[in-house]
C-alpha cells in the first residue's frame, strides 16, 4: 500500500520559527514526540550545522487520551520554538489505525504476540511518513531520538547497537530498508540517557524533566487490552497442562503471552509458565521453563541489512526480545524471506509474532524477522 490509500495531511504548527531555507543542502527532518530524547536530537543536529525541521505525528488515542502524552504535539512545538526551528504536524491517524492498531488486535486474536513499535518504525516512520516529508518538504534526510548507531565505512553503511546498551533500541529498527541508512541520523547513539538529560537541563528545555513514557503510545496511560475489543480474544476458556488435561479457566487469550508466569490464576505447586496459546480452541497450556525453552528458532518476513554475514554456519549473535544482550548463535538455513537459527544455549519462550534480530561481532544488525512456531 502507498500513501495514496489514506488521507495524510501535513499541517503547519502554531509554534516553531519560520520555514527551512530551501537551498540549504544540509536539511533534515526530526520526528519529535515531545519527549526529551527527540528534543535533544533536534538540538544536536542544529548544533552540527543541519537545517532542522521538526515533525510530530498525530496518531490515534495518544494525542487525545489524556496524561503526559496528550500534549506531545504541543511540547514538540514549544521545543522547536525554543530552538528557533520550524515545526509541522503530520496526520497519520488512518494508516496508524490500519497498519498498527488493527494488526495489533488481529495478532492477539491469532494467539501471537505483536510488536507495534517495530511495525510503526518499519511501516510508518521510516517509510510512509518519510515519503510524505520528502514529497511536501523536499527534505531527504531523517532523524529520530532512538538510541542506535549509524556507522559509515568503506564497505557500506550499517545500523548497530547504541553506546548505552541499557537504552539500545536498534532491535526496533531492524526493518528499515538497507538503501535508506545513508540518509538517517541517530545522534543519541553515542550518548547515555544521563548525558541526554544533562544537555536538556543545560538548555532549560521545557521537556528537560519530562518523565519517560513506557506504555504503548496508542494506549495512552491505559492497559493495551483497551484496544482489543474483539469478544473472541476476551472470551474465557480452558487452561490445560502439557498433556491436554483441563486444570483451570483463563480470562481470555489476550491476557496471556508465552513465558508468562504472573497473573495466570493457577498455582501448580511448582513454577509454571504459559507454554502454548491455541486461538482456534481458545485454550492455553502451562508448562515448565524447560518445556518452552529451545535452541532452534525460525523467522519469516526477513529484512537483510548485511548480506555478506547472512550465510549458514556463520557464528553470530541473536536476540528475541528488545532487552538483554544478543546471545551466541548460528544461521542453519536462510533464504530471502526466512531464516532458521540455532542458539548455543536454549532460549526461553520465543513468542510467535515477536522479532528475532541478528548481530555481527561489531554489534551491527545482520537481519531480522518475525518469529514463527
Amino acid at each position: 500500500m502507498t500513501k495514496h490509500n489514506w488521507n495524510i495531511q501535513l499541517q503547519n504548527s502554531p509554534a516553531g520559527s519560520g520555514e527551512l531555507v530551501k537551498k540549504n543542502s544540509k536539511q533534515i527532518a526530526v520526528l519529535m514526540s515531545g519527549g526529551v530524547d527527540s528534543s535533544v536530537t533536534a538540538y544536536l543536529l542544529k548544533k552540527q550545522g543541519w537545517d532542522v525541521l521538526g515533525i510530530t505525528m498525530i496518531i490515534p488515542v495518544s494525542c487525545g487520551g489524556g496524561g503526559d502524552r496528550a500534549c506531545c504535539g504541543a511540547d514538540a512545538a514549544f521545543v522547536c520554538d525554543e530552538l528557533e526551528m520550524p515545526h509541522k504536524l503530520i496526520d497519520v491517524i488512518e494508516p496508524f489505525n490500519e497498519l498498527i492498531i488493527d494488526n495489533f488486535a488481529k495478532s492477539y486474536s491469532k494467539g501471537v504476540t505483536p510488536n507495534p513499535c517495530v511495525d510503526c518504525n518499519t511501516l510508518l516512520k521510516f517509510s510512509l511518513v518519510w515519503d510524505v516529508i520528502r514529497e511536501h518538504c523536499g527534505v531527504e534526510n531523517l532523524a529520530t531520538g532512538h538510541y542506535a548507531r549509524i556507522s559509515h565505512t568503506d564497505t557500506g553503511t550499517f545500523l548497530g547497537r547504541a553506546k548505552d546498551k541499557t537504552k539500545d533500541q536498534s532491535y526496533f529498527l531492524y526493518g528499515i530498508s538497507k538503501d535508506k541508512l545513508d540518509k538517517i541520523q541517530f545522534p543519541l547513539g553515542e550518548l547515555t540517557k544521563i548525558e541526554v538529560r544533562e544537555i536538556a537541563n543545560k538548555l532549560n528545555l521545557t521537556v528537560a524533566d519530562k518523565s519517560e513514557s513506557m506504555e504503548l503510545c496508542f494506549a495512552g496511560q491505559g492497559d493495551y487490552r483497551a484496544v482489543l475489543d474483539c469478544e473472541k480474544i476476551n472470551l474465557p476458556g480452558a487452561i490445560l497442562d502439557m498433556q491436554g488435561n483441563r486444570i483451570s479457566t483463563h480470562k481470555g487469550i489476550a491476557n496471556y503471552t508465552l513465558g508468562q508466569r504472573q497473573g495466570i490464576g493457577y498455582a501448580g505447586g511448582k513454577p509454571l509458565y504459559v507454554a502454548k496459546i491455541d486461538a482456534k480452541n481458545n485454550t492455553i497450556a502451562l508448562g515448565s521453563r524447560e518445556d518452552i525453552s529451545t535452541k532452534i528458532i525460525k523467522a519469516n518476513y526477513v529484512n537483510i541489512l548485511i548480506p555478506d554475514d547472512y550465510i549458514p554456519e556463520k557464528q553470530i549473535f541473536g536476540k528475541i526480545r528488545s532487552y538483554g544482550n544478543p546471545q551466541p548463535c548460528r544461521l542453519i538455513a536462510v533464504d530471502n524471506s526466512s531464516m532458521e537459527v540455532e542458539f548455543d544455549e536454549p532460549i526461553f519462550a520465543p513468542c510467535p509474532g515477536q522479532r528475532m534480530v541478528l548481530y555481527n561481532n561489531e554489534n551491527n544488525i545482520i537481519a531480522g524477522g518475525v518469529i514463527i512456531e
